[in-house]
């Protein structure tokens, strides 16, 4: 055995990886990215409702999340692309091709939100801060219709992060219910079934 395989096996064994689901850590990673999704989407759909004191502090929370996100978002890459982490695909013809797509694009799509977060927050004049550590711009403030081209272009992205996610639910739903196979049952924490 070499090296790198019986890294690959070590790896997979600390993960909790029998083969058959995705390893606890990706699972891990799947849902926490969900949540941070699902959280900054609401925080920026509501903050609105509430006084400056807590819209502030809400705003804070969400740019906050959003680095939250890019590091999971960094962490799960670099988890799927290890040799010994990627798990054959249930699906099989045009389905597998189009799951193969959806994820490439959600992956994309996170990827956007949180670069256009970045550059956002930096024209506006103000760091990115992750709770209280700030992260300074590479550049200063800038015009209001770039600010809010930047803007615009994180909320298209927004509503589409949120709109692909709940095709691939109501997919993952279908795989359980309708063709009864194990497609969500792999991405779902616990012994496996």
């Amino acid at each position: 055995m070499t090296d790198q395989t019986s890294f690959d096996t070590v790896t997979r064994i600390a993960a909790g990886d029998d083969g058959t689901n995705y390893d606890n850590v990706a699972i891990a990673l799947h849902w926490m990215t969900a949540l941070l999704v699902v959280t900054n989407f609401v925080l920026a759909e509501i903050w609105d409702y509430f006084a400056k004191p807590t819209q502030q502090s809400m705003q804070s929370l969400h740019v906050s999340f959003g680095v939250l996100l890019a590091a999971a978002i960094v962490v799960r890459l670099v988890w799927r692309l290890m040799p010994g982490h990627q798990l054959s695909s249930l699906e099989t013809g045009w389905v597998r091709r189009a799951s193969k797509g959806t994820h490439y694009l959600l992956y994309g799509l996170l990827v956007a939100a949180v670069v256009l977060g970045f550059l956002l927050q930096w024209s506006r004049g103000h760091p990115v801060s992750f709770f209280g550590l700030d992260i300074p711009g590479p550049y200063g403030p800038q015009p209001r219709p770039v600010r809010h081209q930047i803007q615009e272009l994180h909320n298209y992205v927004a509503w589409t992060i949120v709109i692909v996610a709940a095709l691939h639910a109501a997919a993952a739903l279908y795989h359980h219910y309708v063709l009864k196979d194990r497609v969500l049952m792999r991405m779902l924490p616990g012994p496996s079934t």
